[in-house]
């Protein structure tokens, strides 16, 4: 997906989840919820680059991302073109690595229920990557 589907994924799903977990008796704590999932929906997808390095051996697909800003922001279809039968698989699970690293060091230091809204929010971004693998989305 890009980045501004998942920006919006992010907002939905952050703000029933800030609404579950925070409630509406403190807005600026709801409000920075829901902004931290959106950011988090689409920043996650930075994985990407560093598993593009790993995978394809250089920066390739960054400099492309940053040096065309049109790439890189509207048609993002085209950063990983050619590389995606070996990218996309990985993409995924590097998604599930992160989220579980994530959210381990935040119940490790002491914040569980942004663990736990963290979790919500990248469930919800890596369902729509498979729902967009599968071709429903």
């Amino acid at each position: 997906m890009k980045s501004g589907e998942h920006a919006a994924v992010g907002a939905v799903v952050g703000s029933v989840a800030a609404l579950l977990l925070v409630g509406t008796e403190s807005l600026p704590l709801l409000a920075a919820f829901v902004a931290y999932g959106v950011l988090l929906s689409v920043f996650v997808d930075l994985d990407h680059f560093l598993l593009s390095r790993v995978v394809v051996g250089d920066w390739r697909h960054l400099r492309l991302a940053v040096t065309n800003p049109r790439v890189g922001l509207i048609e993002q279809e085209k950063v990983f073109a050619g590389y995606d039968d070996v990218l996309r698989p990985r993409r995924l699970l590097s998604h599930h690595v992160v989220g579980g690293v994530l959210v381990f060091g935040l119940v490790a230091v002491g914040l569980g229920g942004v663990a736990v809204f963290s979790a919500v929010v990248l469930y919800a971004h890596v369902l729509c990557d498979y729902l967009r693998d599968l071709g429903y989305a």
